[in-house]
């Protein structure tokens, strides 16, 4: 059995637990990925994987539109292998032959030999006929599809349009290594070609996706990835050279980071309320060589009582848990997972840790709200919220830079500018 074959039976594992068991599509991923050496083999299992996940109402349809009866519980293996041979085929348009011959020797690798049969006919199918067209709503719950036309009926079309795209790969230069021109002239030498806006000074877009090995000086802390919608952050907030910043949900520590890239004068803490995502923030830090200027804890922004030394913060960043609608593109699985009951959990949980990080904000200081949401309820409406309830605090403006006015605070929609979704609003206390 060659390692092709096991690569696919490696990716349809993912796509069974993501799909049938509710797992995280990142989680499975790096439990799977682990235990791979070839760093080609780990790439085409994420690719199968995202691919397959992305287009998974496409190819429920396909296998809907193409057998006498569906498949049932039992056979929920066999479906996410099938997927995976889709995703092969259309839209990552790898060899036929090659996707075909380890897609249905795999189906042995996880014990479906006697299906082999069956998952090289539909394979030949796919391959002759094509997968038949789905809309590109397909993938979306019909509840969060209703709230998303709600918020954004003009540009329905193109958010859908954006969330079922492969999302581009943005880098982040670490200034304090070297100038973004620099690493670009390593990034041509490296034979990889990237695009440098003109109004993101740290930022690169590669034109093709690549493994983080492949980056030159990953390894050394030279380059981050990170998406340009986050990298507005730093932006938004705006810190004063030395201040005193709370980043209050900050694993895995990229907007932290790139804060003190910037700045390394600046007084910074970082918390999250889970150890295992600080250790993140740690290795963050240690990677871009920024552990000594940033103090790092496990703690909850819910409870500063528990961990606030009494000194208020010149800037609080609440980069807040959301339920990642304007990142569809990089977590798909967030169509499957979400449920009505999690959003209202979030915008009850969002709007306790803004009232909760609001005391910490020294006079005069900001409060940065942050989400990767594109709901008007977990944005604007939660906005307005908070400053109702707060009278001493004013929204400050933003620029085009940072998306649409939406009047209390700006949207980035998906895909816009070629980033992320992402809202933004800089509160001012007086």
């Amino acid at each position: 059995m060659d390692h092709g074959a096991h690569a696919r039976a490696a990716a349809a594992r993912v796509i069974d637990a993501v799909l049938h068991q509710g797992r995280s599509l990142k989680g499975e991923l790096s439990t799977a990925l682990a235990d791979i050496d070839d760093v080609r083999d780990r790439a085409l299992v994420e690719a199968m994987a995202f691919a397959a996940v992305r287009h998974q109402g496409r190819y429920a349809a396909a296998l809907s539109s193409w057998m006498p009866r569906p498949l049932g519980s039992r056979d929920a293996p066999l479906r996410a292998l099938l997927y995976a041979g889709f995703a092969q085929l259309d839209p990552m348009a790898l060899p036929a032959h090659a996707a075909l011959n380890s897609t249905v020797d795999a189906a042995r690798l996880i014990g479906r030999a006697h299906q082999a049969g069956l998952v090289n006919a539909l394979l030949r199918r796919a391959q002759k006929d094509g997968l038949p067209a789905a809309s590109v709503d397909a993938a979306w719950p019909a509840w969060l599809l209703a709230q998303v036309r709600t918020d954004w009926p003009a540009d329905m079309d193109a958010i859908l349009s954006a969330s079922a795209a492969e999302a581009p790969q943005w880098l982040r230069v670490n200034r304090r290594h070297g100038t973004r021109d620099a690493y670009y002239t390593r990034l041509i030498g490296a034979g990889l070609q990237a695009d440098a806006p003109a109004d993101m000074p740290d930022a690169l877009r590669l034109a093709t996706p690549v493994p983080v090995d492949a980056l030159p000086g990953f390894n050394d802390g030279d380059v981050s990835i990170q998406d340009a919608a986050a990298q507005r952050v730093r932006e938004a907030l705006a810190p004063a050279a030395g201040a005193r910043v709370l980043d209050a949900c900050a694993a895995p520590g990229g907007k932290s980071a790139h804060l003190l890239e910037h700045d390394p004068a600046l007084r910074l803490l970082a918390i999250d309320i889970a150890a295992p995502r600080v250790a993140r923030i740690e290795e963050t830090f240690a990677r871009l060589g920024l552990g000594a200027q940033a103090q790092v804890r496990t703690a909850d922004a819910l409870d500063p009582a528990r961990w606030w030394d009494g000194v208020p913060f010149d800037a609080v960043l609440l980069d807040a848990p959301c339920s990642a609608t304007g990142i569809v593109r990089r977590q798909p699985d967030v169509l499957l997972h979400r449920r009505p009951r999690d959003l209202d959990a979030l915008v009850a949980l969002q709007a306790q840790l803004l009232d909760a990080l609001a005391s910490l904000v020294a006079p005069g200081g900001i409060l940065l709200y942050a989400t990767c949401s594109i709901l008007r309820r977990e944005n604007a409406a939660q906005v307005e919220r908070f400053l109702a309830d707060h009278p001493d605090f004013a929204l400050e403006p933003l620029d085009a830079r940072f998306g649409r006015d939406t009047g209390a605070g700006h949207q980035r929609l998906p895909g816009e500018a070629g980033m992320d979704g992402f809202f933004y609003a800089r509160l001012r206390r007086a």
